[in-house]
């Protein structure tokens, strides 16, 4: 007989278990206003919905293309109160060598979803459209100025190289602003210090339906439901320029068995729910849900296809 079940003690069933006992902060990997930041207060919102959840508070962390972000979240190794925003720079900064840090040394935890990139100009821009947009890009691409955030490399870049090409020009060519966050550029980009903005579709439909902008096209296979039906595709324009950026949480290294067990079961519940779905369609996100088993598995093949994405668009070298 063990000693505990000697002395009348019963372990509990579920001495494993780990569940948040103190605040938890969400690390964002942008400024204030963008897509990261979108995120960040919406999953803050969802999360503190939950029973016995403890205060969640959101720490916008700008900076390096969001390494900033992710290098603050790994100093907290092992503890899964603290989790940041994750998107494509993840990969990219590493791949492009702008950031030392390898997504291996976090703990995925989830993939929430999929949004889709806008490019769009000025309403009182003379590019109207993405005819006019090809035709000035054919004619002189330095001429034309591009804004996006937060770093080179990232889904809004892959986009424009996808353009560049199109219009038969080396995406090198380009001549591309960084903006810390997404909410910076746009009011950079509405007052024409920028000629052309490329960010996140959920930022976008506002700005359309105001009529503050010419929305040139979406990268997204075919119009997305909702607010954004009205905004119309690359592809039906006839240029092949489709893809999809991905969003989720990132735990710090070291992140136990438990720790991540918790988060996929929260995760999961959180994205189950009608809330969520009605916050997805209306910011046009499309609910793509991976535990972090399944992140690790995700992040692992989107590492090596953006690598080579990256090469084919001219805008890293060859390994």
């Amino acid at each position: 007989m063990g000693i505990a079940a000697a002395a009348g003690v019963v372990p509990p069933l579920h001495a494993q278990d780990w569940t948040p006992t103190r605040n938890i902060e969400i690390i964002v990997s942008s400024g204030a206003g963008g897509a990261a930041d979108r995120e960040a207060r919406e999953l803050q919102k969802h999360l503190q919905m939950l029973p016995g959840m403890p205060p969640i508070t959101v720490n916008n962390r700008p900076g390096g293309g969001g390494s900033i972000a992710w290098s603050s979240l790994n100093q907290h190794q092992g503890d899964a109160h603290w989790i940041a925003t994750m998107n494509v720079a993840l990969l990219s900064n590493h791949i492009l060598g702008a950031s030392p840090l390898h997504y291996r040394e976090l703990t995925p935890l989830a993939m929430l979803m999929r949004e889709y990139i806008a490019v769009w100009t000025h309403a009182a821009s003379p590019i109207k459209s993405v005819k006019d947009l090809m035709a000035r890009l054919k004619a002189n691409p330095s001429s034309i100025s591009f804004g996006l955030s937060p770093a080179l490399g990232n889904q809004n870049h892959i986009v424009l190289g996808m353009l560049a090409k199109a219009a038969g020009i080396d995406p090198k060519a380009l001549k591309i602003v960084v903006y810390s966050s997404g909410g910076s550029g746009i009011t950079a980009a509405l007052g024409g210090h920028v000629d052309v903005w490329t960010g996140t579709l959920a930022g976008t439909i506002p700005l359309a339906q105001s009529g503050k902008v010419n929305v040139m096209g979406v990268s997204a296979e075919k119009r997305q439901p909702g607010k954004a039906v009205a905004l119309p595709t690359f592809r039906e324009q006839g240029i092949d320029a489709v893809y999809a950026a991905y969003r989720g949480s990132i735990g710090a290294g070291g992140l136990s068995a438990p720790q991540r067990a918790y988060w996929d079961t929260t995760f999961a519940k959180i994205v189950s729910t009608p809330e969520w779905k009605a916050t997805a369609l209306e910011h046009a996100w499309e609910t793509d849900y991976k535990n972090s088993a399944e992140t690790r598995k995700h992040l692992d093949d989107a590492y090596v296809a953006l690598r080579k994405m990256l090469v084919e668009l001219g805008l890293s070298r060859s390994p």
